[in-house]
């Protein structure tokens, strides 16, 4: 097989092809399209490794996707009856047809499905959801991971989502300017989510999901341009994405492992990203908004402009993560501010920021919340709590690569 063609590859193509087909027949057919486009890669799965690569390989996915829904939907058609006609409007080859575009010409396939999947009438989680499984490609697994919920929830809220769509079938042509602007929070989140599961993955096998970060940037650059997305979260959520994506190159060893921020080469961060990320910060800036965004971005620009770890302003880390913690509560966040106050003042008044904080479920017993007590119990002498909570973090860390790494800080 063409080495480019990776599972990468067919990562994206996936998400590509649902939001490619959801545009030409509605997304009242999400789930026949989801099952052509799953025909479509284990035909390409099966047949490349034997030496007939297309030329084109994305073409070649759309067709053979294409062909397949068109397929269904005429059984579907025959099953009850209705005239071939409608399948004619409704469904019509690929060379036939125009290219719907959002208001303002936003013209990419997965952008606009984005705004249909972040459809007013399901909760956020629900929206998230959606977009994780449907166009980011993520498995049930990582989409409780990432979003603090159990797998069983997961596919409830997947089974609301879609009956949410059959019900109100929507392409993105269709949706207001006002429609638009409601769902753009929800959209940004997504791309954030996106974003942060490839910056650290709870992947098994791969630590850092550089095609995940690549195309959330991507898709919020594309954002960025338009005038409806054209706001300063946005820009502040660019910010971020390109501080982060300019420390990724010090942030692996050979072997792949993880490196924590103070074993990291800064001579291998790029400096021309944190450029680009500090612009976006700045043009963030304009304006009276002030969001999570803007305070997570503060915070990366903070580390990249670090010359050493020793050297990190902890205070204004800290600060940046108090108007975090005001802007979006989460008691996440509160254990994020009891690290950098411990880092700046000690681990015993990094201990105090936490003291008497009931964590949520979903947070208590995780590997961040073990490991962060178990980091200052440590340093702050008390060595029977500490070792009790480097067992609970190491136990639920999700990724070989985490746990290797957890193991280093905590001793």
């Amino acid at each position: 097989m063409n080495p480019s063609l990776d599972d990468h590859f067919f990562r994206h193509e996936y998400g590509r092809l649902v939001a490619i087909l959801v545009r030409r027949a509605g997304s009242r057919h999400l789930e026949a399209i989801e099952d052509a486009v799953q025909s479509a890669l284990l035909a390409a799965v099966e047949s490349w490794p034997r030496g007939v690569v297309p030329d084109n390989p994305a073409a070649w996915l759309v067709r053979v996707a294409y062909n397949q829904l068109a397929g269904e939907l005429r059984a579907r058609i025959r099953r009850s009856e209705l005239a071939a006609e409608h399948l004619r409007t409704e469904l019509a080859p690929p060379s036939e047809v125009s290219i719907a575009v959002l208001s303002g010409e936003v013209s990419d396939d997965l952008l606009r499905m984005l705004f249909v999947c972040c459809d007013d009438g399901l909760s956020v989680e629900s929206q998230l959801v959606l977009a994780l499984k449907t166009l980011c490609g993520f498995d049930v697994r990582e989409i409780a991971e990432r979003l603090f919920i159990t797998e069983a929830s997961v596919y409830k809220r997947l089974g609301r989502a879609r009956e949410r769509l059959r019900e109100s079938p929507l392409l993105a042509a269709d949706l207001t300017n006002e429609q638009l602007a409601s769902r753009l929070p929800a959209v940004q989140t997504v791309l954030y989510t996106l974003f942060t599961e490839g910056y650290l993955s709870s992947h098994a096998d791969d630590a850092i999901r550089r095609d995940l970060c690549q195309e959330a940037r991507r898709l919020t650059t594309i954002l960025a341009a338009h005038p409806l997305g054209a706001t300063p979260q946005t820009f502040a959520l660019l910010a971020l994405m390109h501080l982060h994506e300019a420390r990724m190159p010090a942030r692996q060893d050979g072997s792949g492992g993880l490196l924590l921020l103070e074993e990291q080469d800064r001579s291998l961060w790029d400096q021309g990203g944190i450029a680009v990320g500090l612009s976006w910060l700045a043009r963030a800036a304009e304006g009276p908004v002030f969001s999570r965004y803007h305070a997570e971005a503060g915070i990366a620009a903070e580390h990249c402009l670090a010359p050493s770890s020793r050297e990190t302003r902890w205070d204004r880390i800290v600060e940046c993560y108090e108007l975090l913690d005001r802007v979006a509560p989460s008691a996440l966040h509160t254990l994020n501010r009891a690290v950098a106050v411990g880092e700046w003042r000690g681990a015993a008044a990094g201990l105090a920021v936490i003291d008497g904080l009931s964590p949520p479920s979903w947070l208590l017993g995780s590997y961040p919340w073990a490991a962060v007590l178990s980091d200052l119990h440590r340093r702050a002498g008390h060595a029977d709590l500490a070792a009790q909570h480097r067992a609970t973090a190491l136990d639920a860390a999700p990724s070989e690569a985490i746990r290797a790494s957890l193991a280093r800080r905590l001793g």
